[in-house]
């Protein structure tokens, strides 16, 4: 079995056709998403109901949860918030309850899932160092733990200490627990614009990252027209 994990779609609908067909490509038979399928970008129904058909594990991200919900968005930030409450225009009553009613956590095969951290999922903490993913490893009872949340894919293990490992490819290590961040499909923020997901071959033990190009143009020109903040077309093509 070969599972593509993937998350942080951010409406970005070319990003997320172009993984689909890299995981086919690549021989990933199953898929995994953690979460943040909306938000950012012009296409959160096509991408919503593209992975909904799919019918495979998803767990909720932040923009997900602002989205489908009716609270107050002004302590967030401006240009996010504006992007949300255009996306809430565009869901139907349907697209909300399927997005408010995913779970945070799921344990999936082998390994768990989770948009942010397993602490405290619901607070949307961030983990962008190996101090950071100290209080997670606490609460993982699975030796694998996949997430999303910061757009930059990253290898965290703990065995006497926690490290992060700088590689594209690993081979899990039995007795080691690793915490895994796969990366944004629709929005990366590493200084590399590609698309960006992972793939598990159980039987292997091998993890990859895959980048993979899109139609970044039609991605901006439909944010553009729009008529969402040109800053979120700007950036895409930064990778930031």
């Amino acid at each position: 079995m070969r599972i593509a994990l993937f998350g942080d779609i951010h409406a970005n609908l070319e990003a997320l056709e172009a993984v689909l067909k890299d995981a086919v490509e690549q021989g990933c038979t199953d898929y995994v998403c953690m979460g943040d399928i909306v938000g950012y970008n012009a296409n959160p129904v096509a991408c919503l109901e593209k992975v909904r058909e799919m019918g495979c594990p998803v767990v909720k991200g932040n923009h997900d949860e602002d989205a489908s919900g009716e609270h107050s968005l002004e302590n967030m930030n401006p240009v996010a918030a504006t992007a949300l409450e255009w996306t809430r225009k565009q869901l139907k009553p349907e697209h909300r309850d399927w997005l408010r009613n995913l779970r945070m956590v799921r344990q999936v095969e082998n390994f768990t899932v989770v948009h942010s951290t397993l602490d405290q999922p619901q607070a949307w903490h961030y983990v962008t160092n190996k101090f950071d993913a100290m209080s997670n490893f606490s609460y993982q009872f699975t030796n694998l733990c996949f997430h999303g949340h910061t757009h930059v894919p990253r290898i965290f293990a703990r065995d006497s200490r926690v490290s992060e490992i700088e590689a594209d490819t690993i081979v899990l290590e039995p007795g080691i627990k690793y915490f895994i961040n796969t990366g944004s499909v629709g929005q990366p923020r590493d200084g590399d614009w590609r698309a960006c997901y992972l793939s598990y071959d159980v039987a292997s033990s091998l993890i990859r990252i895959h980048r993979v190009e899109y139609d970044l143009a039609s991605t901006q020109e439909k944010i553009r027209a729009a008529g969402l903040p040109e800053s979120l077309a700007e950036r895409l093509s930064q990778g930031r």
